[in-house]
């Protein structure tokens, strides 16, 4: 019964994070009147393109049904711009779902422009997917993952950017969210325990050691934010006073962290199930086993951090190999140099998490271990018993 009423209050937490979230913020919109709507491309012209080998620059005309909105089921004649960037150009074909961009005159639909495609039915699906699964093979720790993981979201969109944005020192900002993210994490999925405790303080101890790191070697490296994507648009858009050093910064320890979180819960709830099955078990003893587990953890970890960053980078490390580039060119390579910083920042910081978890959580099990025979002690000597039988 318990564990029926912590899945439902767990639930009830979701849909409110999720109705506020959306009501909030997925509505489309703008203050200049300019709607962002669902359509379907009834037609196309492609006269004003032109081509130019990969590379496709000029305009291309659409024909948009509206398929949301107080103009739904009117037809649009919309603007898709191409500036020759592949990456981010989008060209459509008739018959495609597409987000149209259209200003919401007096009685008829105004000016419309393309924006992307409409990829948010199946990013819904997918997270359905994800949610389905989670929930089928963890069960309740599963609802408490799926809360955790909504509410991490909602602190860095509705507290964490708007602050930057708002051009608050990106440092202290970092601290007190990570802080507040590692709480929330961590309490949701372990509740309130020992194990929660200790994972949350060696979590907070390591990326203290993460926020030193990034700091002194940063400096060193003469790092200055500006190989993070969609840095320079940022920063010419409007944002020309924000520190997208520090940003940068920002960005690595908040990469770590969640490695450090998974790292610290895996030691502490080794240590608990250990001391759990081994009563008895000396605090030496603890420590050493937490530190084992800890090893195996981190040497797959500091793998996996590598090829996350690697697979991230693909293509340009491709173009490198291409070019038959030295190594001296390619690690003094400024976009390469802020990659390695972040790899190799983030895994020390979980490198030193795991001794850190073990000796902090082996000292918390051993402490309420001891107050336990301490008053057991003290009731056998009430009794005029041996103490210490």
């Amino acid at each position: 019964m318990k564990k029926i009423l912590s899945s439902l209050i767990v639930i009830a937490l979701i849909g409110i994070v999720f109705a506020f979230f959306f009501r909030a913020n997925l509505t489309g919109g703008d203050s200049s009147g300019v709607a962002e709507l669902r359509g379907v491309v009834t037609g196309i012209n492609n006269d004003g393109i032109t081509d130019m080998g990969l590379v496709r620059i000029g305009f291309q005309k659409v024909s948009v049904m509206l398929m949301e909105g107080p103009f739904k089921g009117r037809v649009v004649q919309a603007e898709n711009q191409l500036l020759g960037q592949p990456d981010t150009d989008e060209t459509y074909k008739a018959g495609d779902e597409i987000l149209v961009g259209v200003d919401m005159g007096d009685g008829a639909p105004g000016a419309a422009r393309t924006l992307n495609n409409y990829r948010q039915r199946w990013e819904l699906i997918l997270f359905g997917v994800f949610v389905g699964i989670l929930l089928l093979y963890a069960r309740l720790t599963g609802v408490k993952a799926l809360f955790s993981f909504i509410a991490a979201f909602y602190i860095l969109w509705q507290f964490f950017i708007p602050s930057l944005l708002a051009k608050a020192d990106p440092i202290p900002v970092t601290i007190l969210t990570l802080t507040l993210l590692t709480v929330v994490i961590i309490y949701s999925v372990a509740g309130i325990s020992r194990i929660a405790f200790a994972a949350t303080v060696s979590t907070l101890t390591g990326l203290a050691i993460t926020l030193a790191l990034t700091l002194f070697f940063g400096g060193k490296m003469k790092l200055a934010g500006m190989t993070a994507p969609f840095a320079s648009a940022l920063i010419f858009s409007g944002n020309i006073g924000l520190d997208i050093r520090d940003i940068f910064y920002a960005s690595v320890i908040i990469g770590a962290s969640g490695a450090a979180m998974d790292i610290a819960m895996d030691v502490t709830a080794s240590i608990a199930e250990v001391k759990n099955k081994k009563p008895d078990i000396t605090t030496p003893e603890l420590i050493q086993s937490g530190l084992n587990v800890g090893r195996m953890v981190t040497g797959t970890m500091t793998t996996t951090l590598l090829l996350a960053y690697s697979g991230g980078y693909l293509t340009m490390l491709m173009f490198f190999v291409s070019k038959n580039a030295s190594f001296s060119r390619i690690f003094n390579y400024k976009l390469v140099g802020a990659e390695l910083f972040r790899t190799l920042v983030g895994s020390i910081g979980l490198v030193m998490v795991a001794p850190i978890a073990a000796v902090i959580a082996a000292w918390v099990f051993s402490i309420e271990s001891d107050k336990i025979h301490f008053r057991a002690c003290m009731g056998r000597l009430r009794k005029g018993k041996n103490p210490f039988v």
